[in-house]
């Protein structure tokens, strides 16, 4: 084996440790779904009254974890391949994928 594939061969492995050391677990999922979710309520519509939003985010800010934990844990599958994981969580018929790789998470379906 040449010396070329030999350092290819040590730096596919290396990349692989790496990768599989940083897949994200369910727990991170979950902190990425709340962080979207507050970008989401954040960019509400604006046409609706100040005060109802207000109350809205004030709601979702209070009570975050425990939607998280009632509404998105229990409805969540992790397919763990490794290197990366796939997440797919189903609630109130939207079926949301996103792949987790590198402590990163890239949004497929939803």
């Amino acid at each position: 084996m040449s010396l070329l594939r030999l350092s290819l061969v040590v730096a596919a492995l290396a990349v692989s440790v790496v990768l599989a050391l940083t897949n994200p677990t369910t727990d991170q999922y979950l902190g990425f779904v709340q962080g979207e979710l507050t970008k989401a309520i954040d960019r509400m519509d604006q046409s609706a009254p100040e005060r109802e939003g207000a109350v809205v985010k004030s709601i979702f800010r209070r009570h975050s974890q425990e939607l998280l934990n009632s509404m998105v844990r229990p409805h969540t599958t992790r397919q763990n391949w490794g290197i990366l994981s796939r997440f797919e969580t189903t609630v109130l018929g939207t079926k949301v994928v996103v792949i987790g790789i590198g402590n990163q998470f890239i949004p497929i379906e939803g």
